[in-house]
């Protein structure tokens, strides 16, 4: 009876570090990686620019995402379709507190929890965002291409208290209302280990 407890045993620790050796965590690299972000008003007038992180890394098994932690710079927050006193004061804007915050929430923060699935090379992804402090789960989806990969997001900034012109905390807003939704394009380079 001991030696099969052993040998069970010992094919389970088998088991267990082929699980483990098989699966691979790589960080990013924090230069070549960013994030683009799109917000929308009513009357389709667009505003988009760039984000950075400050750490991320990435657990893929294979060829599948199995989890990973992403640390978002929100001071790092930059606007790109204006420029001079434009993009100087829209960048100002969306850290004051009527937006992000920036002073007071340094950071944001994505976990992957769970894969659900993978159709013709997309990843359908499940985790939960963490900005200004309030965390909501989001589903997202990403593709794999040797040392990258590729995200879509959206998030709804009313979950967050991104108050300012939103539909949901103020009415009559008319074409001054902008859109909840913030899409999010995330280009991931994973750190040759």
């Amino acid at each position: 009876m001991k030696k099969l407890s052993k040998t069970i045993l010992f094919y389970s620790l088998l088991l267990f570090a082929f699980t483990v050796g098989n699966a691979q965590e790589s960080s990013i690299n924090l230069e070549s990686s960013n994030i683009r972000w799109y917000g929308e008003q009513i009357t389709g007038k667009e505003h988009f620019g760039d984000l950075k992180f400050k750490a991320g890394n990435i657990t893929i098994k294979d060829n599948n995402v199995v989890s990973g932690e992403f640390t978002v710079d929100m001071t790092s927050m930059s606007v790109e379709d204006l420029s001079g006193g434009m993009k100087e004061k829209l960048e100002g804007h969306l850290s004051s507190d009527d937006f992000f915050s920036t002073k007071s929430f340094t950071e944001s923060k994505l976990v992957i929890t769970k894969n659900t699935g993978v159709t013709d090379g997309v990843q359908s992804l499940n985790g939960s965002l963490t900005i200004k402090d309030i965390e909501h789960p989001i589903a997202f989806t990403m593709t794999l291409a040797g040392g990258a990969a590729k995200s879509d997001l959206t998030f709804d900034r009313s979950k967050y208290n991104v108050k300012f012109r939103s539909g949901n905390f103020f009415e009559n807003l008319g074409d001054k209302l902008i859109l909840d939704d913030i899409k999010l394009e995330v280009s991931l380079v994973m750190n040759a280990e």
